[in-house]
């Protein structure tokens, strides 16, 4: 898989907790207060990988406290406020794991493209994400808050290019979507087939990856093969029966490989020779006047 981008953050995680300075404003609260981030771009949480976050939990606390909102959701007066993660369900998820009653927070406001972004970028940061949530994520940001491709990238410390790039995966068939989510091909794979025409050619390529356990390089001399045949397949299939038959005919009659091009407006003939006898041959036969 082609190696992530790790640059620079701008406004975003950094902007709620600074680097290397003490962080005002932590409070202790129960874990069951805190509701997950309904725009979390991550679909899908690794098990195994959860117990070994809890276990380190476990063994060494939550070192870093999660970022949290007030829920705005009506409450019973005199009820303990609730909260909505914006930053680390990951972290959440296995401090609940590890049986932790209460966790260290902080609590800031965020709208709801703020929570989309910031836990996009936390996710970004910690190489959580597959490149298909990731793209999802910034379709969202996109269709969703209007944010043009700069923007994005701007927010996320990706290159246009990069994210222009995972945008693209969104447009795969479903079968080639759910591989990517299950990691049984990677953005690599996933960008070659892009390359293809239409869904049904995709399809097939992925099939024959799988099958055959292709490379990533393997996957892309895979299409340029796909895409040359299919050329030459719509080729052939444009062209009428009549201009097959009369082409055969210059082949048969000059004993050579001939192409035959028609067009509303004329057209051409193209007839080969592999050796000066072979053009001395050709030139007896069309222009001599025996």
């Amino acid at each position: 898989m082609p190696s992530r981008e790790r640059r620079g953050l701008g406004k975003g995680l950094g902007a709620l907790i600074p680097s290397g300075e003490p962080v005002p404003g932590i409070r202790q609260v129960h874990i069951d207060a805190i509701m997950p981030n309904p725009r979390q771009p991550r679909s899908s949480f690794d098990a195994d990988a959860l117990e070994e976050l809890a276990a380190s939990i476990r063994e060494m606390g939550l070192i870093q406290p999660l970022i949290v909102q007030q829920s705005t959701d009506t409450q019973d007066p005199g009820q303990p406020p609730r909260y909505q993660l914006i930053a680390g369900e990951r972290r959440w998820r296995a401090a609940r794991l590890a049986g932790l009653q209460h966790v260290e927070v902080i609590v800031k406001e965020a709208s709801p493209q703020e929570m989309l972004e910031l836990a996009l970028v936390e996710n970004i940061q910690r190489a959580d994400l597959n490149p298909l949530e990731e793209a999802n994520a910034y379709h969202q940001l996109a269709q969703e808050f209007g944010m043009t491709q700069e923007r994005i990238a701007e927010r996320v410390g990706r290159s246009r290019a990069s994210v222009a790039n995972t945008m693209r995966l969104v447009r795969l068939p479903e079968e080639i979507r759910q591989g990517l989510l299950d990691s049984r091909i990677s953005e690599g794979h996933a960008r070659a087939l892009l390359m293809l025409d239409d869904h049904e050619e995709q399809s097939l390529a992925y099939r024959a990856v799988i099958k055959k356990q292709l490379s990533v390089r393997q996957t892309e001399e895979l299409v340029r093969r796909l895409k040359r045949s299919t050329g030459d397949t719509k080729r052939q299939r444009s062209r009428s029966p009549e201009t097959v038959r009369l082409e055969q005919e210059f082949r048969d009659s000059l004993g050579t490989k001939v192409n035959l091009y028609r067009s509303s407006k004329g057209g051409k003939l193209v007839i080969h020779f592999y050796s000066e006898d072979d053009l001395q041959v050709l030139y007896e036969r069309l222009i001599s006047d025996d």
